[in-house]
């Protein structure tokens, strides 16, 4: 074989492998927002949801249901309770979940 065939083949698989690893990366955004939901006790529990930066915050009608282990397992760095509201830290993931929790919503 000529060595432009043997690079081409090199190129190929590691374009396969990148694209392989890239989609094993790749959150999904919707079972992790259906899965958030649940632990902040469903939508009927939620009054208000906002972002802002890496924050979410929620506003809720009881915050005593509210699953923090389960949040924190998700990938929240930090949970702030104050009264019914909860500011929840995700970092660059808080606006993308956001975004699927007010589709759900």
């Amino acid at each position: 074989m000529s060595d432009w065939i043997i690079y081409l083949i090199i190129i190929l698989a590691l374009l396969f492998i990148s694209l392989v690893v890239t989609k094993l990366m790749k959150k999904d955004f919707h079972l992790e927002a259906n899965k958030l939901l649940g632990y902040l006790g469903g939508k009927d529990n939620i009054v208000n949801a906002e972002c802002n930066l890496s924050r979410f915050k929620v506003i809720l009608k009881d915050v005593s249901i509210v699953d923090k282990e389960g949040i924190t397992k998700l990938g929240a760095k930090g949970i702030v309770e104050i009264d019914n509201q909860l500011k929840i830290i995700f970092g660059k993931d808080a606006k993308q979940l956001k975004k699927y929790i007010d589709e759900l919503l």
